[in-house]
């Protein structure tokens, strides 16, 4: 398997057939720590390309365990991360109000790589339990419209990788496959870049995969919708930009998304979002996320007209109602 790392080190980029062998190569630990690290460096340097990325998840899907779960009206909100930007829990606590708003939610995640808290990590501080226990996920799923798959319970070869992600702590390819593997592979999903090449990527892959998406970056750099600068946003049919002004509501000052320095903060941020005592510029944000997300699912829907709906809905509070935590 030496080959493939003197091809990364010669900055070629692998076909679809080798990229599938480097992931099933990690899975047989025919590879030790320093290559996959070098490896994953090296194609972080010059940028994954569409065949890797095709090639990643068909491995990773096939590899990965089942989950029966009906996602034929199901949507999954999940971004790559990676955008250095430490907001709170946008595509999170988005998942949560969708879902109390009576939307089915298949929720893929994990904890945080290359920041504080990620959704996995927010969650549990919530109190959710993490488990690929179908009868568990699926009482879940019945009760709350919501299942959180947490990746490296459903990806083996994740679980793998996970202590040399933690240790190199950066972005890595698995980053940007995250959104792209989910196991149940809902036919609606949100998800966000950190740049437009990848979105544009997503957008070739997603196109065939999905019977509504909508995929997210931000011009100033984020890798969700957050109204501190426009959006764009590539969809199955469509490019268009998102703003402040098109929820005719303020632009957003980015010190106002913070997520907190740890993981009892945000989780405190997110908690007291979903009870309708968020600052404005939380609810707004949340507000346009699961307008988008609404679009997902119908696109013919007003974009202004959800957005007000969502926030209505945030700021009552029924989220916390929904989710027992008043």
């Amino acid at each position: 398997m030496n080959y493939l790392l003197e091809k990364i080190i010669g900055q070629a980029t692998l076909t679809e057939e080798e990229a599938i062998l480097f992931i099933e190569a990690i899975d047989k630990d025919l590879l030790n720590a320093e290559q996959i690290a070098g490896i994953l460096i090296g194609i972080q340097m010059r940028g994954v390309q569409l065949e890797e990325i095709k090639g990643f998840r068909k491995a990773l899907l096939g590899l990965s365990l089942e989950i029966d779960l009906p996602s034929e009206q199901a949507i999954d909100l999940c971004g790559t991360g990676g955008d250095g930007k430490d907001t709170f829990n946008i595509s999170t606590t988005t998942s949560m109000v969708l879902a109390a708003m009576g939307y089915k939610v298949l929720k893929h995640g994990n904890y945080g790589v290359s920041s504080i808290c990620g959704s996995s990590n927010v969650l549990e501080e919530l109190g959710f339990n993490l488990t690929n226990d179908p009868l568990l996920l699926e009482k879940e799923f019945k009760q709350k419209n919501i299942a959180f798959l947490h990746a490296p319970l459903f990806h083996p070869t994740l679980k793998k990788v996970g202590q040399i992600r933690k240790n190199l702590g950066v972005r890595t390819l698995f980053n940007v496959m995250g959104p792209l593997v989910n196991p149940s592979q809902p036919a609606y999903q949100l998800t966000g870049t950190f740049s437009l090449e990848l979105a544009r990527m997503y957008q070739h892959v997603l196109k065939n995969q999905r019977s509504g998406y909508r995929v997210v970056y931000g011009l100033d750099g984020y890798d969700e919708l957050t109204l501190t600068d426009e959006t764009r946003i590539l969809s199955e049919d469509n490019d268009y930009i998102r703003n402040a002004k098109r929820y005719q509501t303020k632009a957003i000052d980015p010190n106002e998304l913070c997520g907190g320095k740890n993981i009892q903060q945000a989780a405190v941020i997110v908690r007291d979002i979903i009870r309708g005592k968020g600052s404005a510029a939380q609810n707004d944000v949340i507000a346009a996320n699961t307008a988008e997300a609404l679009l997902c699912f119908n696109k013919n829907l007003n974009a202004k007209e959800a957005f007000e709906e969502a926030k209505a809905f945030l700021t009552s509070g029924q989220t916390a109602k929904h989710f027992q935590m008043n």
